[in-house]
């Protein structure tokens, strides 16, 4: 027998109106107060269309030979640099340039925000055990809820739109940096901290020059996989008005246009591995530099 037939009539329907009570105040909180937190994402929207603007309107070779040049500082390895602008001008032929144009912004600006949000929050929970017994569950809860969940609350706090799609995807991808953030500053040596301190560096002087320089590799590891979930809620994004690559993923579905979902689909797996063998360069230099130098 289900257990529910056994539960009491009258806490079932307790359960309901707790529900009923939560959606109503949730829905009474977003009238309220919506037009407020449109006003303070105000901001970020117009750094999101600057950012869209410039690569959508910026030259192809501009483009390319910035991704060249990044590449190449990045990796050293003509071979990355080289399979990066091949796999652009692919893209270009095919006619998905714009649209891979738009969802390179959205990575971009999401990536930025992660950043700025996960690193102070990584290194606070490397210096406070309370807070990281506190924030480890809840990068728990982001990391295995469905990713469609997160669109509810958004979408009804501000609406669909590039804003909201790009809070749903920070949210999906910052907890690799704040997790591995707080590994890498915890995984610096004792004997490093100990030298820093026989020295008199003040707790900021050894954290931008000791432990954040020594825990870069790690923390790259953790902007590699903060760059990929953000990618791989392209997508879903684009449910609530997020243009670019994952708009014609979704219209390929819709209509079961197969080429057109493969070949989009195929341009993120592209813009995927550019950014994951150029941060993988960068973080394998990075070790093998500090190897070097401490080694």
């Amino acid at each position: 027998m289900d257990w529910l037939e056994e539960f009491p009539a009258l806490s079932r329907g307790a359960l309901r109106e707790i529900k009923k009570g939560i959606d109503l105040g949730f829905r009474q909180f977003t009238r309220e107060y919506g037009e407020f937190w449109e006003n303070l994402f105000m901001p970020l929207r117009d750094f999101l269309l600057w950012s869209e603007s410039l690569l959508t309107e910026s030259p192809w070779l501009i483009i390319l030979a910035g991704l060249a040049a990044l590449a190449w500082m990045a990796s050293r390895n003509w071979k990355i640099v080289l399979g990066s602008v091949l796999t652009m001008v692919v893209i270009g032929i095919f006619g998905m340039w714009e649209d891979t144009m738009k969802t390179v912004s959205m990575v971009f600006v999401s990536t930025l925000v992660s950043l700025a949000l996960g690193l102070p929050i990584g290194v606070l929970m490397s210096r406070y055990d309370p807070l990281q017994r506190v924030v480890s569950p809840v990068l728990d809860v982001m990391q295995t809820m469905p990713s469609f969940v997160y669109l509810i609350p958004v979408v009804m706090l501000l609406g669909i739109g590039k804003v909201p799609g790009l809070i749903a995807v920070v949210i999906f991808s910052i907890p690799p940096v704040i997790r591995f953030t707080n590994l890498g500053i915890r995984l610096v040596p004792a004997d490093m901290l100990e030298a820093a301190d026989a020295f008199g560096t003040s707790y900021w002087q050894k954290l931008f020059k000791v432990q954040f320089p020594l825990s870069l590799p790690t923390i790259m590891g953790g902007i590699n996989q903060t760059i990929m979930l953000a990618l791989s809620m392209v997508v879903i994004a684009s449910m609530i008005g997020v243009q670019g690559l994952g708009q014609p993923v979704l219209k390929a579905i819709s209509n079961q246009y197969f080429t057109l979902g493969m070949f989009n689909g195929l341009a993120i797996v592209g813009i995927a591995i550019i950014f994951d063998r150029i941060s993988q360069a960068y973080g394998k230099r990075l070790q093998r530099h500090l190897e070097v130098v401490h080694g």
